[in-house]
């Protein structure tokens, strides 16, 4: 028995942190994680369980209409917001208890409250109580960055759509990312009348051109307008409680609701790690080796806080990397080549390796493969709307080194697909096998 209080203390009981958590218990750690806000975390909470819930929820207004050219009788429906968002909160009330519970059966100590570090082994609670622990392991995610301009306290962030008391009319939605390309696409579908303000000239950076040129040909189809380097200058409260955004180079956009949503930063300030020697970056993210240490040796972090691919299944990875490696005997280290990813626009993205430009740039020589199509359901229902599919491949090796998708399914198609690219397969590997008709997946081994 070591004279500390605990074996591990853990700041943030999100994705990361519970894995960590939970696992080193397992091995037979004495845990505790502090948590300031709910268990479970970004993910859970506020993040991409109630988000992939509300887009379940958008699919079913092109979903009634299709169903009529399948020979259902669908009368007009209508949409009610506080039913959805109600049912989405109580199910991240029952998940948020499932966490805890697993915490519990664990034998976690669970603060549910604030904890700074005072010491490279010591924490200190909210009410003051000081704990020590011989390892501290900081996973306390993101958080959402709002610039700062005038009416800034005006705007809403990811944290809070969930819990809007009214369907806004009218919503303008800062940033080209996948927060507010999902979150575009899910208000669209709620009726309402949606525009993206974007400072810069694209939207979804990272993600290859074709793809998210296809995303924002469908989305502005689908009556989703655009502004681009348009940086906000300021946010206007009008008499009736609508607001008035003004904006470089545009028009002034007069709604009911602005959600910022241009990024999301380390989780970091408050936290005390300056203040006992960890070494954060120029964004405030901690730094760390591949063991997920800091520059204080019992000091570690994983998941958001550390800034290096900001989704949950990474956090997760790297909490349970931790946990195997400092109290399994596991030494684990993290691979971050390859991992999917997924937009869940309308419709939505799945991606995984190189996109055609980094290939390019890296290899040098690459072939490309696309399969430009309207799926079977779309083409009965009389929707235009296209998928396309595109492979990219070493010409020098035939090895697959990128799949991107948009279309319906696509993440779901993507996961499966994402296991040959981690594992090398090649184009002749794709070829070789035998379609699965009808199908839209099919397409992947169709590719010409």
């Amino acid at each position: 028995m070591s004279g500390f209080d605990y074996d591990l203390f853990v700041i943030g009981a999100g994705s990361g942190g519970v894995r960590a958590s939970r696992v080193a218990a397992s091995h037979g750690a004495r845990v505790a994680v502090a948590e300031e806000h709910r268990v479970g975390g970004t993910c859970v909470i506020r993040g991409c369980v109630p988000k992939k819930l509300l887009v379940y929820g958008a699919h079913f207004a092109e979903d009634l209409k299709d169903a009529r050219k399948f020979g259902w009788d669908v009368p007009d429906c209508r949409f009610d917001w506080n039913v959805l968002r109600d049912n989405v909160l109580g199910e991240v009330d029952r998940l948020e208890g499932l966490y805890g519970q697993t915490l519990d059966n664990h034998k976690v100590k669970v603060f549910k409250t604030r904890a700074t570090i005072v010491g490279p082994q010591k924490v200190q609670l909210a009410d003051g109580t000081e704990l020590t622990a011989e390892r501290i392991l900081v996973a306390t995610g993101g958080w959402p960055f709002v610039p700062e301009f005038p009416g800034s306290e005006y705007a809403i962030t990811s944290n809070e759509v969930f819990h809007l008391e009214t369907l806004p009319k009218r919503i303008v939605i800062a940033g080209g990312g996948y927060i507010a390309n999902e979150f575009a696409g899910i208000f669209n579908e709620f009726g309402s009348k949606v525009t993206i303000v974007n400072r810069g000239d694209a939207i979804l950076r990272g993600y290859d051109e074709q793809i998210r040129d296809r995303l924002l040909q469908i989305s502005m189809t689908k009556g989703i307008e655009f502004r681009f380097n348009a940086p906000f200058q300021s946010i206007e409260k009008n008499g009736d409680g609508s607001l008035t955004v003004h904006l470089d180079n545009c028009d002034p956009i007069v709604a009911d609701a602005v959600l910022v949503a241009t990024g999301r930063a380390p989780n970091t300030k408050g936290l005390g790690l300056e203040e006992v020697g960890v070494e954060l970056d120029a964004k405030g993210a901690i730094k760390v080796d591949e063991t997920n240490q800091s520059s204080v040796p019992s000091i570690y972090a994983v998941g958001d806080v550390t800034d290096r691919i900001q989704l949950t299944p990474v956090a997760i990875r790297e909490g349970q990397a931790f946990a195997d490696s400092v109290y399994g005997g596991q030494p684990t280290v993290v691979d971050y080549k390859n991992v999917p990813s997924a937009v869940f626009s309308h419709p939505p993205i799945g991606a995984v390796g190189m996109t055609e430009a980094e290939a390019r740039n890296k290899l040098g020589s690459v072939r490309v493969y696309t399969s430009d199509f309207r799926a079977m359901k779309n083409v009965l229902a009389g929707r235009n709307e296209r998928a396309l599919y595109k492979m990219v491949v070493n010409a020098a090796t035939d090895q697959v080194v990128g799949l991107h998708m948009i279309g319906p399914d696509a993440p779901e198609i993507l996961q499966a697909a994402a296991v040959a690219v981690k594992a090398g397969l090649t184009k002749a590997d794709f070829d070789a096998t035998v379609a699965l008709h009808p199908s839209m997946a099919e397409e992947l081994v169709l590719l010409k």
